[in-house]
């Protein structure tokens, strides 16, 4: 199903991954983007740098991210939000937290997106990303990939019953992270999977 008909906001995702495609373990773990282990990497240039999240994050008015993204964002000595609009996308969440607005299902919220006054939407966390992604809702990604590999856990990317097929924007390296930034071109569903 596509739901990109008359869509007045962008869907853009910024995420960190491990080189093998995870955002976490299995476990919900994330230290090895948080807290890697200093290395000396090589520096390199690019004409074209990707988004960056001191770019990426002042751009975006709403943020939209599954139940474990929130909790786990919940435990920051500090809310990473404040002053952006975040809807947690989840079927069983008790709305118990002002700093949020809970919504039951994808349509929920497009169509909470597609009332208010989003322009720019940050979509985060794994399963989140991958159901706009299945709907033809996102615009833009960002992927930073970190230099290690973790061999298991939570996948970015899931089983699509399409091509998805992106156009390169930007990439550059920073600290051992290698940044890139696609634009969402065009799905392709004569490439139906069985």
């Amino acid at each position: 199903m596509d739901m990109t008909h008359g869509k007045p906001w962008t869907g853009r995702v910024f995420i960190g991954v491990s080189l093998d495609g995870f955002i976490a373990r299995s476990d919900g773990d994330i230290g090895w983007l948080t807290d890697p282990p200093q290395r000396q990497h090589a520096s390199i240039n690019s004409s074209h740098q990707a988004e960056s999240w001191e770019t990426f994050f002042p751009s975006v008015d709403h943020v939209v991210m599954g139940r474990g993204t929130y909790e786990k964002v919940s435990t920051f000595e500090e809310w990473p939000y404040t002053g952006k609009k975040v809807l947690v996308l989840s079927a069983t969440m008790a709305g118990q937290d002002d700093r949020v607005s809970v919504v039951r299902t994808l349509d929920e919220a497009t169509d909470a997106l597609s009332q208010g006054d989003a322009r720019q939407v940050y979509i985060d966390g794994g399963q989140v990303i991958q159901a706009f992604l299945r709907h033809g809702l996102i615009d833009e990604l960002t992927v930073s990939h970190a230099p290690v590999l973790i061999g298991s856990g939570i996948p970015l990317f899931g089983v699509l019953a399409h091509d998805v097929h992106l156009t390169l924007r930007a990439t550059h390296a920073h600290n051992g992270m290698v940044h890139t930034t696609y634009d969402v071109t065009t799905s392709c569903p004569t490439d139906k999977r069985n």
